[in-house]
């Protein structure tokens, strides 16, 4: 998960995390027209595919937001409440599969609101930007702010497949009085860099709830050599942990053997450093048998006090799959 030799949408993906995700509870809160396809598609985490022959009653069937030809002056625009509220560097507005019904330009205007609060005062964070046929559009957000909604303008009309905003979570700094879950997605933990990412992505780790199923994990390939897996995990704040879960739900034949987890107190963000120096951390949980499909909770007997961390290791023997990390404790 290295920027290096990346790409501008690989580092977006890798380094950054989806705050429009329809997983972490983003909504649509209004839109202008949806005849041909209801705007909440568009939050799907999953690429778009095309049905061929598939018809419902307004047409051929389409992953993503469409409206109806416009036959007056004006444009479509959709808002949409973030699942998670926090700062914006890049956003991806992909037409795949849209070829003749496509828009042929967007914007994005963002808004930060308290919780119940109608959005307003808007402030344009994309500049107008030329949309083309069936293709992912990543664009770098420039403007500064910690943002609850966004509003995605198309001209004049058509269909987007799917909306992705990247960003940092910024989380409200009240919701860290108690003992909390510092790794969790909407606390702002973040996935930093992992040995294998053949099956599943380390971020799936932090989401909220149980995986669905063995896609909403992270999963390693086969291992073939000496050695194991492993994953560096960055909590939202620094913190004592008190309290450790691993889930390994729907890894029946492929979860790990054991488990061990090492923490350090960093300054430093830089993945590739990271790397090297977190071979080196202390244990903060010891090695721990793990079984399939279950939930296993380590408390202050099994945990290691390491004092505050930022960070932590987690090391799966030899290779396999865990569908999520929880690390409580209380901000110091």
């Amino acid at each position: 998960m290295s920027t290096t030799s990346q790409t501008f949408d690989q580092v977006l993906a890798s380094t950054y995390v989806n705050l429009a995700d329809e997983r972490v509870g983003t909504q649509i809160i209004s839109v202008t027209d949806e005849f041909f396809a209801p705007a909440i598609r568009m939050l799907d985490p999953k690429p778009a595919v095309f049905h061929p022959g598939k018809f419902d009653d307004h047409g051929q069937y389409m992953e993503g937001w469409e409206s109806r030809r416009k036959r007056v002056a004006g444009y479509d625009c959709c808002i949409v409440q973030l699942g998670l509220a926090g700062k914006i560097v890049g956003v991806d507005i992909d037409t795949s599969h849209f070829t003749g019904n496509y828009p042929v330009a967007a914007s994005i205007d963002a808004c930060c609101i308290a919780k119940g609060e109608k959005p307003d005062n808007w402030q344009e964070i994309l500049h107008t930007v030329t949309l083309g046929p069936s293709a992912h559009h990543y664009h770098a957000v420039k403007v500064e702010g910690h943002w609850t909604h966004v509003r995605l303008n198309i001209y004049p009309d058509g269909g987007i497949a799917r909306l992705r905003i990247y960003g940092v979570v910024q989380p409200s700094e009240d919701r860290f009085n108690d003992e909390i879950d510092l790794l969790a997605l909407e606390n702002g933990g973040r996935a930093v860099a992992a040995s294998d990412e053949h099956y599943g992505n380390p971020w799936s780790l932090l989401r909220p709830g149980r995986g669905i199923n063995m896609g909403d994990g992270w999963e390693t390939r086969r291992r073939r050599v000496p050695g194991n897996e492993w994953c560096i995990l960055a909590l939202g704040k620094r913190g004592r942990i008190s309290r450790i879960i691993l889930d390994t739900a729907h890894y029946k034949g492929n979860y790990p053997d054991k488990c061990i987890i090492q923490g350090a107190d960093v300054t430093v963000d830089n993945s590739k450093s990271l790397v090297t120096q977190s071979m080196f951390w202390q244990t903060l949980l010891p090695e721990q048998k793990l079984t399939m499909d279950a939930i296993h909770t380590y408390d202050k007997e099994q945990i290691i006090d390491l004092g505050p961390i930022t960070h932590l290791r987690v090391n799966i023997i030899p290779d396999g799959g865990l569908s999520r990390v929880r690390a409580f404790g209380r901000v110091e």
